[in-house]
């Protein structure tokens, strides 16, 4: 999709009615059951950002990142820049900023939010996450920090395309082999809460398109 065309969508995304849960338990197993978020005690907040911007031909892409092998619940797995909420961050936009610009090194004067999607729950860690989108009219010059392994840039028109969603048998935190919903994006698959929010975000994408 061409940068400038994905810029006039904008005012529609920031406006339309959010695909919400539906739209991410469209990635998840069907033995998962959808979680009441009034049944969940304490979680810890954090926030990530989904962030769009132009390669050298103005087509958009969006970042996903593998994180670096360490000794934790998200070690060594594909998803957006993000990270814990800290208190000198004030509110969670300032935090998925912040983390975006301390993981990949784009300046957070460089980066225009475009909206807050649903937030996403992950259970193994107990984290309450919440996604923001936000673009960068520039090409970015990443500079990675530890906490990265691999920077992985995605065109759009991948994840807008129906042939992304395959099903992958893979062992989960709470379930051993079984056939989970995903996306194939570069040559990765892309599932769980990642998964999840690509889902609300393309629902999202498809529906200004219209």
């Amino acid at each position: 999709m061409d940068f400038d065309y994905f810029l006039s969508l904008n005012s529609k995304m920031e406006e339309m009615r959010l695909g919400g849960l539906e739209s991410q338990f469209k990635m998840v197993p069907k033995e998962r059951k959808m979680i009441n978020v009034e049944s969940i005690k304490d979680p810890k907040k954090a926030a990530v950002l989904a962030l769009f911007y132009p390669d050298q031909f103005n087509l958009t892409h969006f970042l996903l990142i593998l994180r670096a092998s360490y000794d934790g619940t998200h070690a060594a797995q594909i998803g957006f820049p993000g990270g814990k909420f800290e208190e000198n961050d004030g509110n969670l936009k300032i935090t998925a900023l912040r983390e975006t610009t301390e993981e990949v090194g784009i300046p957070m004067e460089k980066i225009k939010m475009i909206r807050k999607i649903t937030d996403t729950y992950i259970p193994p860690s107990n984290f309450m996450v919440s996604p923001y989108l936000g673009l960068s009219h520039d090409i970015p010059r990443f500079k990675t920090n530890h906490e990265v392994e691999e920077i992985i840039e995605v065109p759009l028109q991948d994840l807008l395309n129906e042939n992304s969603v395959s099903v992958q048998n893979l062992t989960t935190s709470y379930m051993q082999n079984v056939d989970v919903p995903c996306f194939h994006l570069n040559d990765r698959v892309v599932w769980g809460a990642t998964a999840m929010m690509l889902s609300e975000i393309k629902d999202l994408i498809k529906e200004s398109l219209r």
